[in-house]
């Protein structure tokens, strides 16, 4: 038989932007299908997955004590101590217990001085719903638990179910079939014949394969010849989405690989500028990539790891992997106690050459900071904390490829960026979206710490929304203002509107209580403009000075029954199944400096906000134009 020849000595790079180019139809080919989150592990999702439920699904204790009326508690201190009836104030209580009616607050068990069984002692004064988990704290039903394309690890499993969610949709296992050649090579480790060689790399591969969250079918080695060699490729194709060959792949004279591929199909490339590795033979069968992998031990590794790994990682969904530490400002004071080494997870991105480290909640029974962070800053016992702009090193969770193509917005809160950071997801971008309220975003900006910030600013003496925001305080040569949505901003009430609230005077009703958003947010400076343009006092309004972070929250506080009333915009409302009194419709759009508007992350920002994708998005949410 006629010896093969090298076709190219290609450098690796270019070897693998070329052969991931023909992977289209491929990736194509791998389905999404239907599993159990509790047996998904490793597994990519195939679509974003809504929390069905609130987590916790009621108003549980913090921690143990005992549960009181916050009224009956007002005047007790350390002279004027008070002493209350169990059964009539007050009633014990162990961490997470449901709080029950008439109890509206938590006083710990070690500020409580216990007289008898029946009666116990207080010198310290008890806030409204202080120590108490109010419903929706880590989840609120409606919101995004997990976006599409993500990497399911063990804390989502259990934000998933907290979510009241079992079933999701996956890609399924990208399967691999391995053939191991040579007349050599042997699967017999007990007693190997003379001039034999065990069968080692093919193992590896099948181990490598599975632990990236593939499914390998492994088969017995197969003899250098043709006719067999081609039999099992064709019967490895058809049931796989892909295939490797181990050995075979050299200019020998019974190195059929090559030419295996080139008759069956497509062959891209054959030979690599690597040492060791150079034999590498990259092709296609059909849609199916198939790779011929050398023999050698240090050569096959080397090519799984640089090549094979990308190209299941790629049919699979998945990101690669990459460093452990780096060195991020932090975004925002961080307070901490003296008495404990404290863990805060973090949600990074790269704004300049500056790394941005945006601190998560830090609530214990919080696991939606699990999924989302991207790495864990630790600050030491004995420290107070950390101030914005300070550095700090940040152990990584995510890699850092990943956060450099990180787009970091600070600012207000709605479910769009949810839905765009899942969009964006697709082009290899991640949004790393932190609610601080539209001032905060505007802060951010000036700070060179966020590359966008959604806003929703009233100007009240224009009645316009937002640019007078961007000329005041960062200037309008700096900074473009991109038109977002309008949405329908209204009075969020229980179904059937029982309080029977119908506009913004309702509030300062006795029985009515109100949950608002907090300081610096844009439905805040909402609210505040209607109660002065209506001449209100908000120490009138019962819940006035409660504060939620985000739409969803308040919808979650109204909806649980905490709260009768809360402003914030229909998509919020009608996710969590409430009634929606109008005020009127806001313009919610994004200040992004003009430095930025080149950049490949930003286009494609851009481009989602207008896309027909996007659009239905929205009307599906209800309460949104496009005008």
């Amino acid at each position: 038989m006629e010896r093969n020849i090298y076709l190219t000595n290609t450098d690796i790079e270019e070897a693998v932007t070329l052969y991931l180019e023909k992977l289209q139809p491929s990736i194509s080919a791998v389905k999404a299908e239907k599993a159990d989150i509790r047996e998904a592990i490793g597994r990519v999702t195939a679509a974003p997955v809504i929390a069905k439920v609130s987590s916790p699904n009621h108003n549980s204790a913090a921690m143990d004590g005992i549960m009181v009326i916050a009224e009956r508690t007002f005047s007790a201190n350390e002279v004027n101590p008070i002493v209350l009836n169990r059964g009539e104030d007050f009633e014990y209580i162990n961490t997470g217990n449901l709080i029950t009616e008439p109890y509206d607050c938590v006083i710990m068990i070690e500020d409580v001085l216990i007289l008898n069984n029946e009666q116990v002692k207080i010198m310290v004064q008890a806030a409204p719903w202080e120590h108490i988990r109010p419903i929706g704290e880590d989840i609120v039903a409606g919101e995004m638990i997990l976006p599409e394309n993500h990497l399911i690890r063990s804390m989502d499993i259990g934000a998933v179910l907290g979510g009241g969610i079992t079933d999701i949709l996956v890609y399924e296992k990208v399967r691999v079939g391995i053939i191991p050649t040579g007349d050599e090579i042997t699967d017999d480790y007990d007693k190997p014949e003379r001039g034999k060689i065990f069968d080692t790399n093919s193992w590896t591969f099948k181990a490598i394969v599975e632990e990236l969250g593939g499914k390998a079918e492994r088969i017995s080695p197969v003899e250098d010849d043709y006719e067999k060699l081609k039999s099992s490729i064709l019967k490895l194709a058809e049931r796989n989405h892909m295939v490797i060959i181990n050995a075979g792949s050299s200019a020998g004279s019974r190195d059929y690989t090559a030419q295996l591929i080139r008759d069956l199909g497509e062959l891209i490339l054959h030979g690599i500028a690597i040492k060791p590795g150079k034999p590498t033979v990259l092709g296609m069968i059909g849609n199916k990539p198939v790779i011929g992998v050398p023999g050698y031990p240090g050569s096959a590794f080397l090519v799984f790891e640089e090549i094979v790994n990308p190209i299941i990682r790629v049919l699979q969904h998945r990101k690669p992997e990459l460093p452990i530490k780096a060195t991020a400002t932090v975004s925002r004071r961080i307070i901490s106690t003296l008495k404990y080494r404290e863990y805060i997870r973090v949600k990074l991105g790269k704004v300049d050459e500056k790394l941005i480290a945006t601190p998560l909640n830090r609530g214990a029974g919080v696991t939606m900071s699990l999924v989302k962070a991207d790495g864990i800053l630790v600050i030491p016992k004995n420290s107070e904390g950390l101030e914005a702009g300070e550095e700090a090193r940040i152990q990584l969770i995510n890699d850092i490829e990943s956060i450099e193509n990180t787009i970091v917005s600070i600012g207000s809160h709605d479910l769009i960026m949810d839905y765009i950071g899942s969009i964006l997801r697709r082009k290899g971008q991640t949004l790393s979206s932190s609610h601080v309220g539209s001032m905060g975003g505007i802060l951010a900006l000036k700070r060179g710490e966020a590359h966008i910030a959604p806003i929703h600013l009233l100007d009240e003496l224009t009645g316009e929304y937002n640019q007078s925001y961007i000329d005041k305080y960062l200037g309008d040569d700096k900074v473009a203002l991109i038109k977002g949505v309008r949405r329908e901003q209204g009075l969020m009430t229980a179904k059937g509107n029982p309080k029977k609230l119908f506009d913004i005077t309702d509030l300062t009703g006795k029985d009515v209580t109100f949950v608002n958003r907090q300081k610096g947010s844009g439905t805040r400076i909402l609210t505040d403009y209607l109660l002065r343009k209506n001449e209100l006092d908000s120490m009138n309004i019962c819940g006035y000075d409660r504060e939620m972070t985000t739409h969803m929250a308040v919808a979650a506080a109204v909806e649980s029954g905490t709260a009768d009333a809360g402003v914030g915009v229909f998509s919020a409302a009608n996710a969590m199944g409430l009634d929606f009194i109008p005020i009127g419709f806001e313009e919610y759009d994004f200040a992004i400096p003009r430095k930025y508007l080149d950049t490949e992350a930003i286009k494609d920002f851009i481009n989602i906000i207008g896309s027909r994708e996007f659009h239905s998005i929205l009307k599906e949410l209800g309460g949104y134009g496009i005008e």
